[in-house]
């Protein structure tokens, strides 16, 4: 007699517009933009529950975009360069540590580099964008991306930074601020890309 083979169940096929979801998630915009977009991941739910409705009804509508930010500036070579790596979070990772070695030189304040110790950050920067061949270009007033204040507290980590009495501590400042910035940017946000052409 003939057995009955039980066949796994295909598992649903992932939205056209995923590109991936771990360790952050990237989608296609399917709006006409040419720089990423940043939202909440609750916020973007929401718009992917719309945009499965307007397919399944065959509609082409536009529908207004929920809260976001469109990253510009120093954020636009930021986002470009974790998209660039995300394959693999620990550049990913590297990419946002470079970020805040940079933020560090340019936005915040700490005794150590009013001295000549600035020049071993200098160097660290310089190797960092070597290897990851990245690059920010015009105002870098802001390098990373926008955190709602919720989940990140800035001020925090502003003052950890001016507290660092020797450079090995501020560098493990940096790195524990930015690894924790990132894990909140992994768990509540989503990034959509440029359109594709557009």
């Amino acid at each position: 007699m003939a057995k009955i083979i039980k066949f796994k169940e295909k598992a649903p096929a992932p939205p056209d517009n995923l590109i991936c979801s771990k360790p952050w998630e990237f989608r296609w915009a399917d709006w006409e933009s040419k720089h990423f977009v940043q939202m909440l991941r609750d916020q973007s739910d929401r718009l992917e529950k719309q945009r499965e409705e307007i397919r399944a009804k065959g509609d082409k509508g536009i529908r207004p975009l929920p809260p976001h930010f469109v990253l510009k500036g120093g954020m636009a070579y930021t986002i470009q360069s974790v998209y660039a790596h995300r394959m693999s979070e620990a550049k990913m990772r590297d990419v946002y540590y470079l970020a805040g070695l940079i933020d560090c030189m340019i936005n915040r304040t700490n005794a150590l580099l009013r001295t000549d110790l600035i020049r071993d950050m200098y160097r660290k920067v310089m190797t960092l964008k070597s290897i990851l061949n990245m690059n920010w270009y015009g105002s870098l007033d802001r390098v990373f991306l926008p955190l709602d204040a919720v989940y990140y507290d800035d001020s925090e980590y502003k003052a950890s930074l001016a507290g660092a009495t020797t450079m090995k501590a501020l560098y493990r400042t940096i790195r524990e601020g930015t690894d924790e910035m990132f894990d909140i940017l992994s768990l509540e946000y989503v990034f959509y890309t440029p359109k594709r052409g557009g």
